[in-house]
């Protein structure tokens, strides 16, 4: 990891990659930009939207149609936001409409699943599964890991449908649930390796990192190659219980630390954070996997590990293997998603990974991600020369420009990571994941080793915690 010295106001806004694992299509400039302004009492056609502004008009909604609503997807191929009403709720079902989403009639509320799963955790915390409303299906969707077996897999079935029918899915993971400590860029301490996710900028404005929580059980001091001279301080972390998420401060105040990911000596940067959608298309960094590409299958997951139950997780079918822990979620359209939490199954035989939600980590460590960082930093910078009311709307004016121009450039830079093979020719593929076994690897050094997940780099093993 090379520690770039750049002027804060030209370091590139949140985390970006570059997709080689049959996605070409990735960071390319998005069909359809949202509208704005329809009139409630009109039902307009389902409108065309990217996946953020998916996730913003679901967010609007359930706060706008309230115990009609009962969860929302998005539509991939068709590009557009499918929002559930309860049945009968017809009122609801126009406003929804009118707001640019497609509307389904279903029968049970987000109250009635939500209930469910609380019966879940009372009767069936049960180390080896998980359980997330699928609203794709109107059910919640249980899965359970091969330890659950005999009377513990008896119990949950009885739990199960306990809950009345159409109200669960129970299924069958072929794998074991497990967090993966052991990767984006890998970082070190106490033997053990794990992945920086995004830089970030701390509550106090010093440069600081995310990674999942579970890894600083190694130490409180990490490196960023193993063996070496720490270079970042365990400021605050959470695992188990409502998160699994870490804020690390690098100790020197003087790095600047850009959050982008390095592919293969490549770094694409993107623009925010944001909230998963069930059916987005996600991509997932790791040291030992590399780059690896998915759908969300549900939000606000509870996974209970052998370590404890962690909730609020978005369930993905993205793989991942022990080294990828702490490693980025994020879209197409440029934004920061997830931090890799844990699952089940391998980058082999496919299974099922669990991430910790970006904003929920900001929020709880007060630290700001991409454009809401620099927008602070300007805000800061332009309150001092010119007087806090009118630094306000030039900060603003200042951190959408730079919004813009992360769109563009990450649809630049898409085509020039796909030619240098989105990080596998670096190590960031399956041959990264070797590595995780063998001697220590140097698997080229790219520029931003040290902003958010890298592709394989410094991926010497490891044992994982």
């Amino acid at each position: 990891m090379s520690h770039k010295r750049i002027p804060k106001r030209k370091a590139a806004a949140a985390v970006g990659a570059v997709v080689a694992l049959g996605a070409a299509a990735i960071l390319l400039p998005s069909a359809g930009a949202s509208q704005d302004g329809v009139p409630d009492d009109v039902a307009a056609a389902p409108r065309t939207l990217r996946a953020g502004d998916a996730s913003d008009l679901a967010t609007r909604l359930a706060g706008m149609l309230g115990d009609a609503y009962a969860g929302a997807w998005y539509d991939g191929e068709d590009k557009r936001l499918v929002v559930n009403v309860v049945r009968g709720e017809g009122v609801m079902a126009l406003k929804a409409r009118s707001a640019g989403a497609e509307v389904r009639e279903v029968d049970h509320s987000m109250a009635e699943l939500e209930a469910g799963a609380r019966t879940l955790k009372t009767e069936a915390t049960i180390p080896g599964t998980s359980w997330a409303v699928d609203p794709r299906t109107n059910k919640i969707l249980v899965t359970a890991d091969s330890t659950v077996t005999g009377d513990t897999w008896d119990r949950l079935e009885s739990t199960v449908e306990g809950l009345g029918s159409g109200m669960a899915t129970l299924k069958r993971s072929a794998g074991t649930f497990r967090t993966f400590a052991s990767g984006g860029d890998a970082i070190f301490a106490g033997g053990a390796r794990c992945s920086l996710g995004f830089n970030v900028t701390a509550g106090d404005g010093s440069p600081a990192f995310l990674t999942a929580g579970h890894c600083v059980a190694a130490g409180d001091e990490w490196s960023d190659r193993q063996g070496g001279e720490p270079i970042a301080t365990v400021g605050q972390a959470l695992f188990p219980g409502a998160g699994d998420f870490a804020l690390l401060a690098y100790d020197d105040p003087a790095v600047e630390a850009p959050s982008e990911v390095n592919v293969g000596g490549r770094t694409v940067p993107v623009v925010r954070a944001a909230d998963a959608t069930v059916g987005q298309q996600v991509f997932r960094m790791g040291s030992t996997t590399g780059l690896a590409d998915g759908q969300v299958l549900g939000l606000d997951a509870t996974v209970n590990y052998p370590e404890g139950t962690v909730t609020g997780l978005i369930q993905t079918d993205v793989c991942a293997e022990p080294g990828d822990s702490g490693g980025p979620l994020f879209t197409q359209d440029g934004l920061a998603l997830g931090l890799t939490s844990g699952g089940s199954g391998d980058c082999t035989v496919g299974g099922e990974t669990f991430f910790q939600p970006v904003t929920t980590a900001l929020e709880a460590v007060g630290a700001t991600l991409g454009a809401d960082a620099d927008a602070g930093a300007d805000g800061q910078a332009g309150g001092q020369a010119q007087g806090a009311g009118e630094e306000t709307g030039d900060g603003q004016a200042g951190a959408d420009g730079r919004a813009d121009a992360g769109d563009r450039t990450g649809g630049q830079d898409a085509g020039a990571g796909q030619d240098a093979g989105a990080g596998q020719d670096a190590g960031a593929g399956q041959d990264g994941a070797g590595g995780h076994h063998g001697a220590p690897e140097q698997n080229g050094t790219g520029s931003g080793r040290h902003s958010g997940a890298g592709s394989g780099t410094d991926s010497g093993p490891a044992p994982s915690h």
